[in-house]
């Protein structure tokens, strides 16, 4: 591959595995980043921010393949925009774009709605503007991410007692998506394709008592009903993909390599 693959948000959880994988493929990759980086052998980074579209047309500049892993609880539809308005200008002939199980099936309608699952209407309204882009796409939507799950279990940990939601997760591993990610980024558009999810669903009490275990503590745990339309149908599993249990490494897995150096 001549011209280099960009990767929006490649400095995240997973935006470094994806470039390590793309790389480890023998793709170029450059990296779209807000801060300033060195440039190594198979790595450029560029400066850019896809709030605001400033620097994003000297970014897509060369480039045929975007991968677009940069995301945040709100605003990425506003991301979206400015990426493909620049990637329409220069002829990009693959975007693919991360999203989250659940995107359309969550409705986000209420302030409560938006304050606990925002994360999925502004994921929604990105892959929306990817689909109408006009350029050739591909969206993924995943679970939860381990390393995502571990940050929520680890603050909640740090409570007395902890308030533990009736919700239940299909987390998978990072670096399994990471994995897909590059499948689809070396093939060719195919729109949106299979869901990708983890091995198991839990319980958030079972998530919890086993990050509580492997970490050696003790708490106790209050069961908590959440309020609002979105909450109702993560309880009913919208957020889940039991078909799409595609993923091998299970929590406990991932609990035992990260805890087992003593870090909790």
């Amino acid at each position: 591959m001549t011209s280099p693959i960009l990767l929006t948000g490649g400095t995240g959880t997973l935006g470094r595995l994806v470039s390590g994988r793309l790389q480890n493929a023998g793709c170029r990759v450059r990296v779209l980043s807000r801060a300033r980086h060195g440039t190594g052998d198979d790595m450029e980074f560029v400066t850019g921010d896809l709030a605001t579209g400033q620097g994003i047309d000297a970014a897509v500049n060369g480039v045929a393949t975007i991968v677009h892993c940069a995301g945040s609880a709100k605003g990425d539809g506003d991301k979206a925009r400015n990426l493909v308005r620049a990637a329409s200008g220069v002829g990009v002939q693959h975007l693919v774009y991360i999203s989250v199980v659940g995107a359309e099936q969550i409705p986000v309608v209420s302030r409560v709605d938006r304050a606990m699952f925002g994360y999925f209407a502004s994921k929604l309204d990105a892959e929306r503007i990817v689909a109408h882009s006009g350029l050739p796409w591909t969206t993924l939507r995943a679970t939860q991410f381990f390393d995502s799950m571990l940050m929520v279990v680890r603050q909640m940990a740090k409570m007395p007692v902890i308030p533990v939601p009736g919700v239940r997760f299909q987390p998978i591993d990072t670096g399994e998506v990471a994995t897909r990610l590059v499948e689809l980024a070396l093939g060719k558009p195919s729109g949106l394709v299979p869901d990708i999810a983890g091995p198991r669903v839990y319980g958030m009490d079972e998530l919890v008592g086993s990050y509580l275990r492997a970490s050696h503590r003790r708490r106790l745990i209050m069961p908590v009903r959440l309020p609002g339309k979105a909450a109702r149908a993560v309880r009913d599993g919208a957020n889940l993909a039991p078909d799409r249990a595609v993923g091998h490494r299970t929590w406990e897995d991932f609990l035992a390599q990260r805890l087992g150096s003593g870090r909790t």
